[in-house]
């Protein structure tokens, strides 16, 4: 069967994917989604035939979420990034659809250097790292088809005037990590997946695609060092290419 898919959000990586791929989409601005209202939930089925409701969706990606990392507001996180993400888990459960969670390497922040899907994650002491991974665990238990997708993506060319020296990760630009996500939903994994390239400092990426950027030293609050392991990646793809 022809892989059916919606994107859920039209932010930096949701409109990257649709850019790449065609595939349909709903936004809160365009459509009146709202990930926290279950009320808006039928923007996702249609109505055949005047009576009967069904998804015309075989999966459905979750690019929404609550990025603004060290707001101190916990409702906003809470409902947006926990919340909401169950809901959603509930929601393709119900209508026998495939969830793509994307998820964050900011889970592994204090955690171990190139750390694994297997190892122990420990959240970055604000309510962004606690509520995502609160949500990576409600997928990974209750959701009867997933795959998460942990990741950093940014805007490219880099958008800043500095950046930082002293933080390193797998971290690279939205069409990049666009392409990893689509390539592993295309080759039909499941589970979970760090996702990214090989590890660079946040300067190193930035001088990537600007000539001129200083280089600085990031906040004591900022985690340092967001490695991932991406073997795991790298055999999805290449085995399935």
């Amino acid at each position: 069967m022809k892989n059916k898919i919606l994107v859920l959000g039209y932010g930096l990586l949701g409109k990257e994917i649709i850019k790449q791929t065609g595939w349909s989409y709903i936004s809160r601005k365009e459509h009146g989604f709202d990930i926290t209202d279950k009320t808006t939930y039928h923007l996702m089925t249609q109505v055949e035939f005047g009576a009967i409701q069904h998804c015309p969706y075989n999966t459905i990606i979750n690019c929404i979420a609550n990025t603004d990392t060290y707001d101190e507001d916990r409702d906003k996180h809470w409902n947006v990034n926990y919340k909401g993400a169950a809901d959603l888990v509930d929601f393709c459960n119900d209508w026998k659809v495939k969830l793509v969670h994307v998820s964050t390497d900011y889970l592994y922040s204090n955690s171990k250097s190139n750390a694994s899907e297997a190892c122990v994650p420990v959240h970055c002491e604000n309510w962004y790292g606690y509520t995502k991974l609160l949500s990576d665990g409600y997928v990974q238990l209750k959701s009867d088809n997933h795959l998460i997708i942990r990741c950093t993506h940014k805007p490219t060319p880099f958008a800043y005037d500095e950046a930082w020296l002293d933080q390193i990760g797998n971290f690279d630009y939205v069409d990049n990590i666009a392409e990893l996500l689509i390539q592993l939903i295309n080759n039909d994994c499941s589970g979970t997946y760090n996702v990214g390239t090989d590890i660079k400092s946040m300067f190193n990426l930035a001088t990537n695609t600007r000539a001129e950027v200083d280089p600085s030293l990031k906040p004591k609050h900022v985690p340092a060092n967001v490695t991932m392991d991406i073997d795991k990646l790298k055999n999805a793809i290449s085995e399935r290419k």
